[in-house]
């Protein structure tokens, strides 16, 4: 985790709406739930990739990973906590992205995933460590597996406008791509056998994604598309 370097925005900065949001929203259980109900920013063709700020998410309603995490870090920053973001990354180059904070000496997560094992995380976590490794089995998939994570203070990024740019904020992708990621490293035969369990479970249920992991009771509650 880098040093700050710029402060939050005043509330005067956002708009009536976003004010409204930042006030409603004064937990982490809240952020959560409302990301959870946001339908998960595809970028379908043909529209181009996105990232947008916090204001593009609350203008869209909608949001991807990188997205949601943004999200979460400019209205948990209003309550307190530090812009603090963990990056994944995966043999696949599908990275994910999360916003991480600690309560009362406990590491959590808020985050959004087209898979239920890659949301949030209850603040249960001694360390970010153990935090990331949380997500290892659920991350495994076709062709996914988590080599790294690093965890980032956004405010390194000094007077760039992550928060509320009504353009793609492609600088946050750019500074986590490029910072070194701590090594996650897990057996081959695991993997294999965990990556074996969740093909043959994508057979028998092509339109359904498992939630057969250990440490449920430490996942945040699910989007209603995973229950």
């Amino acid at each position: 985790m880098a040093p700050a370097s710029n402060d939050p925005p005043p509330l005067s900065a956002f708009t009536a709406a976003e004010r409204r949001l930042i006030r409603r929203l004064r937990t982490p259980s809240a952020v959560q739930a409302y990301l959870n109900r946001l339908p998960y920013n595809t970028e379908p063709a043909p529209g181009r990739a996105t990232l947008r700020s916090f204001r593009g998410v609350v203008r869209t309603g909608t949001a991807h990973c990188m997205e949601a995490a943004l999200a979460a870090a400019v209205i948990m920053e209003q309550h307190g906590w530090p812009p603090l973001v963990l990056s994944f990354e995966s043999i696949d180059e599908l990275d994910h992205v999360l916003f991480v904070y600690r309560r009362r000496g406990r590491w959590g997560a808020i985050a959004r995933s087209r898979d239920p094992g890659l949301q949030g995380r209850r603040t249960v976590f001694a360390t970010p460590r153990a935090l990331a490794l949380s997500y290892v089995d659920p991350y495994i998939d076709f062709t996914g597996r988590i080599t790294g994570y690093t965890v980032v203070d956004l405010r390194t990024l000094g007077d760039y406008d992550w928060r509320l740019s009504d353009k793609n904020v492609w600088k946050v992708e750019r500074l986590l791509l490029n910072l070194p990621h701590r090594p996650i490293r897990s057996s081959d035969r695991r993997i294999d056998a965990l990556r074996a369990r969740y093909v043959a479970f994508r057979k028998r249920h092509p339109h359904r994604k498992p939630v057969f992991y250990r440490g449920r009771d430490r996942w945040s509650e699910l989007p209603e598309e995973f229950k």
